[in-house]
């Protein structure tokens, strides 16, 4: 706490130290004009600035800015770079605006992909939460302008997200939903992190003191601000000795009063409240203090939009090489209300008045191209009729190629409700199976915060997925369509083929009080490849128009302990004729049975970019939780010793390249032994069988010195049986003997927990 703030919290009055724990109004904190402490503004984002006129009474009248691509599409262009430069732009507009934080990014894990906000968040995978949520708050903050990162934590649902519970193992917290936040803090160091809505095991977020204080802040270490969701409060009293600092919106004056009066009783120390006031003054401070100058050009950042989008796009599929279109020579139809009225951002906090749209109608214009355009379907993406769908058959009839742009209207997904199903509009399926049926070469251009079911998959020869692009996304669809620009993009998410085969979806979204995460650790990919399970495009899944070999994969050593780490490159070629960028994905496998554990999980992701025909070298450093799963009996990151396989792939179903490494544990204990303890348990974990070893080979030569003849005419089962039956025995059957008490086998169970503790 540096002096300035000691110097005003001995000036400040116990009610001008809980009026600073609340909202001015929606968008403002509280001023104390008399000791100079002012009031900054903050926006909604995270893809663009939701920022209200300074004399606005409506928080949803909010000033024109330009319109980035959403999280769902940034996270599959695996950018570091982009993501920071994203945030860079972003931090010059709310300067320009005199926005203190934005309101981003928004890294909460997709659970199942009907979650009504998954557009705004990144991926199922936690590393790629991290890795890009940091990139972006490096770029925000490198403009000394805040951000708030959220929802913190297991926010994955809109149904009755103000109030369900979340139930989660902490393993499942731990490896799932909390590693995204963690990175964030300690790799960037956000401003500020909003709390959720949600309860987590029976205690809401805001007033968690677990979340809060004893996780974020003592234990990751965490040096910010933390406020709340806007309107996520019940008990303010509580939230504050939880280390909840700031409360939004402006809450009548109540919440203060409640502070006040628990000051006076003694419920709430002074010391809490001053530490509470320090996190709001420092960020209040921090900007005004330090505040820049910003820059904003909408025409320029309206460019930039296209170029992130263009990075972002997946192609999902290219049958033939249909793409990229060859123009002039062919006659192209697009069709689709999406080509004229894309849908660039999500409903919601995040939705942006844009400054200007540019369709792909209108980027093909300004590109020349002679386009031919019907719309197949009616202005609000769900009707049509006979004669638009006759008029769009019969232009595909004519037509040498066919671009079918389709996706799911806002009405389907959108911040405060789920989903209901993963299928797009009836009409709009239907309209892409007719064409098929009256011309072969058929591309989808997709238009969606979410996987989508394709019941049309095998009938079309290419899909390009542009989830929601941001205000320029027609600009980026048409350099792609037509080879201006190389498709990079690859899926942060898997495309399940139906909603049944969903991790959650037995559970999913819970009875309206709770919802149970059964299906723990298997999210996602996690899932899917475990279970080996077809599905619709895998996670990490992208293709380009040009082709990448992978090759020398090389380890700096094959046997290490966990602390030491590793690194490991692969070298990457360009083998076909154009310049294009590639993706590589590292995956760790732990073969050593200790655990019950994903098939593999990303650990490592670079985007390159090569000229046909060049090489170049990827390096990865993995370290200790690079191999460790959440022990919940130890209460720490452990990494059994034994084999793990390291993978290098091009997407989590497309393995190039493997290499098998020894890990040895710096942590001996895999949980704690007790009288209920079996050898078997013991045996799966290389320390721990040492301890046992000669009771072992013991029981083996008991077994091996007779015969099978022998063994059947003593015992009523195989020798196998009995084996089986002496590694599942608890220690405690040993009682009785060879003479052990006890006693003796809790004088034995408290040896073999020292020799592991040494």
């Amino acid at each position: 706490m540096n002096n300035k703030i000691k110097d005003l919290l001995s000036k400040l009055t116990l009610e001008e130290k809980a009026g600073l724990c609340s909202g001015k109004d929606f968008w403002r904190t509280k001023p104390v004009e008399r000791l100079g402490i002012p009031s900054v503004m903050v926006s909604d984002g995270p893809s663009g600035l939701r920022t209200q006129f300074d004399n606005g009474v409506d928080e949803n009248d909010s000033r024109p800015a330009v319109s980035f691509p959403s999280g769902c599409a940034t996270a599959s262009s695996f950018d570091r770079s982009l993501l920071r430069h994203l945030g860079e732009i972003l931090g010059e507009e709310a300067n320009n605006y005199n926005v203190s934080t934005v309101l981003g990014p928004a890294i909460n894990i997709k659970r199942s992909p009907l979650c009504g906000r998954n557009f705004e968040y990144l991926s199922e995978d936690p590393y790629v939460s991290g890795e890009l949520g940091a990139a972006y708050i490096s770029g925000v903050q490198s403009k000394n302008v805040g951000t708030s990162v959220k929802h913190f934590a297991a926010n994955n649902q809109e149904t009755n997200r103000f109030s369900v519970s979340e139930e989660v193992d902490e393993r499942t917290l731990r490896e799932i939903y909390l590693p995204g936040f963690e990175t964030c803090v300690k790799k960037s160091a956000p401003t500020t992190i909003m709390c959720s809505y949600n309860a987590i095991n029976g205690e809401l977020s805001s007033q968690n003191k677990w979340l809060l204080k004893d996780l974020l802040r003592d234990e990751w270490g965490y040096k910010g601000m933390v406020v709340s969701d806007w309107g996520a409060v019940y008990n303010r009293v509580k939230g504050i000795k939880a280390d909840l600092s700031l409360e939004m919106p402006y809450s009548g004056g109540h919440t203060d009063n409640d502070i006040v009066e628990a000051v006076k009783s003694g419920e709430l120390t002074m010391e809490e409240l001053d530490e509470a006031v320090s996190h709001v003054l420092e960020m209040v401070l921090n900007y005004t203090e330090h505040k820049q100058s910003g820059v904003f050009d909408m025409e320029k950042d309206h460019a930039a939009s296209a170029k992130i989008a263009e990075e972002s796009c997946v192609l999902l599929k290219n049958e033939n090489c249909l793409l990229p279109l060859k123009a002039p020579a062919e006659k192209i139809l697009f069709t689709g209300c999406f080509a004229e009225n894309p849908r660039y951002g999500g409903g919601g906090s995040s939705k942006i008045k844009c400054y200007k749209m540019t369709s792909a109608i209108d980027a093909a214009r300004e590109a020349g191209l002679n386009v031919k355009y019907v719309k197949g379907y009616n202005d609000d993406f769900v009707t049509t009729s006979p004669a638009l769908t006759a008029e769009a058959e019969q232009a595909a009839r004519e037509a040498d190629t066919v671009v079918v742009f389709a996706g799911l209207p806002e009405s389907f997904e959108s911040e405060g409700a789920d989903r209901t199903s993963l299928d797009m509009p009836q009409v709009q399926n239907e309209l892409i199976e007719k064409l098929a049926a009256v011309n072969p070469h058929i591309v989808v251009v997709l238009h969606n915060g979410a996987p989508v079911t394709m019941p049309w998959v095998d009938k079309v020869a290419a899909i390009l997925e542009c989830y929601l692009g941001g205000e320029n996304i027609g600009t980026a669809q048409i350099n792609i369509l037509f080879g201006k620009t190389n498709p990079s993009g690859k899926l942060a998410e898997t495309f399940p083929l139906r909603l049944e085969d969903t991790p959650c979806y037995l559970t999913y979204p819970g009875n309206g009080r709770t919802c149970h995460y059964t299906e723990g650790i298997f999210v996602g990919y996690r899932w899917y490849d475990s279970r080996k399970m077809p599905v619709l495009f895998p996670f990490g899944h992208g293709l380009s128009y040009t082709s990448f070999e992978y090759s020398d994969l090389k380890l700096s050593k094959t046997a290490f302990e966990d602390s030491e780490g590793v690194d490991v490159s692969v070298t990457v070629k360009n083998t076909g004729d154009l310049e294009g960028k590639e993706i590589i994905q590292l995956y760790v496998s732990d073969k050593t049975g200790v655990e019950i554990r994903p098939e593999k999980e990303l650990k490592g992701f670079e985007k390159i970019s090569l000229k046909p025909g060049e090489s170049k070298k990827v390096t990865f450093k993995l370290d200790q939780r690079s191999f460790a799963y959440w022990n919940t009996d130890t209460k720490e990151w452990y990494a059994p010793s034994g084999n793990y396989i390291i993978s290098i792939g091009a997407s989590s179903r497309d393995i190039r390249l493997t290499a098998e490494v020894d890990v040895t544990s710096s942590g001996k204990k895999a949980f704690t032994i007790t009288p209920q303890t079996t050898m078997g348990d013991m045996l799966r974990n290389r320390e721990m069988a040492a301890l046992i070893h000669d009771d072992y080979m013991k029981a083996r030569k008991f077994l091996d010195d007779m015969t099978d003849e022998e063994f059947e005419a003593k015992f009523p089962f195989p020798k196998e049986g009995m084996l089986g039956m002496i590694l599942s025995n608890p220690f405690r059957s040993n009682r009785g003997r060879d003479g052990k008490t006890m006693e003796d086998i809790l004088k034995q169970v408290e040896d073999y927990n020292k020799a592991l503790e040494k």
